[in-house]
């Protein structure tokens, strides 16, 4: 297989992986010190280091408010919903086949941070549990983006990001948890996600040309600036290789 350089958009989201990883990492590290020495919430210990807080509540908030307006640093993705990035293909048929599968990913997703909620509503999760589980999806976020989407894979069936129907959903479905997180900090960074949520909704129902591939040939491969398919090829490629070489390994161990 031809190599093709990673893109820039690619290395950005490497970028984020690697940020939100070490994001989650000092998160768990703190909370587990937290409670073995004095069993204070993590809110309040992080609320007495306000530079952490800020810092982290500050690269959220440029993230989403970037997603409100056009960039070429972004993921065609998300990128859609402009109009710039229109692009007529001549097609008047509007055609998303995964429109419908997003009632089911939403109740889903709403279910399934139900759970959370009623345990966190009980006593049984605190605060600090919360917050370490949007660090859990901000990173899965960029492993669905990189790797593997199960959301694309079991439910959309879209055949790539840049088509994805509920791409500007991330950052709502991330933040979910900060709902039952009373604090001011939490609740401006849902409300922002949920903001970006409804725009992107609105633009959807405005104007849906923009995101059928009939339509709009700036969804289309040949005009893809993102090229993640062709990193993810290359991935799984190396994977299987990797797949062979122990499986011989193994084989000649055997003999």
């Amino acid at each position: 297989m031809k190599k093709r350089r990673i893109s820039t958009v690619s290395v950005l989201h490497y970028v984020r992986l690697v940020y939100r990883s070490v994001l989650l990492l000092l998160l768990l590290i703190s909370y587990i010190r937290f409670r073995l020495e004095n069993g204070m919430e993590v809110t309040l210990e992080l609320e007495n280091r306000p530079a952490i807080l800020v810092v982290t509540w500050a690269v959220f908030v440029v993230e989403m408010v970037m997603r409100f307006f056009p960039s070429r640093y972004e993921s065609p993705g998300c990128q859609k919903q402009f109009a710039r990035n229109y692009i007529k293909s001549g097609e008047v048929q509007i055609d998303i086949p995964d429109n419908n599968a997003t009632v089911l990913v939403a109740l889903i997703w709403i279910v399934f941070n139900g759970i959370f909620g009623a345990l966190h509503m009980n006593g049984v999760l605190d605060d600090g549990i919360m917050i370490l589980l949007c660090a859990v999806y901000s990173v899965c976020d960029m492993i669905c983006i990189l790797f593997f989407c199960p959301f694309q894979s079991w439910f959309l069936k879209n055949k790539c990001c840049s088509a994805c129907r509920i791409y500007n959903w991330d950052y709502a479905m991330m933040f979910t948890p900060l709902f039952f997180v009373r604090k001011g900090y939490t609740w401006s960074l849902l409300a922002l996600s949920v903001a970006l949520l409804v725009r992107w909704e609105i633009v959807f129902y405005r104007h849906p040309e923009r995101f059928s591939e009939k339509t709009n040939e700036y969804l289309r491969c040949a005009n893809c600036t993102e090229k993640l398919c062709v990193h993810k090829k290359q991935l799984h490629a190396l994977w299987k290789h990797i797949e062979a070489y122990t499986t011989e390994r193994i084989r000649k161990l055997r003999k």
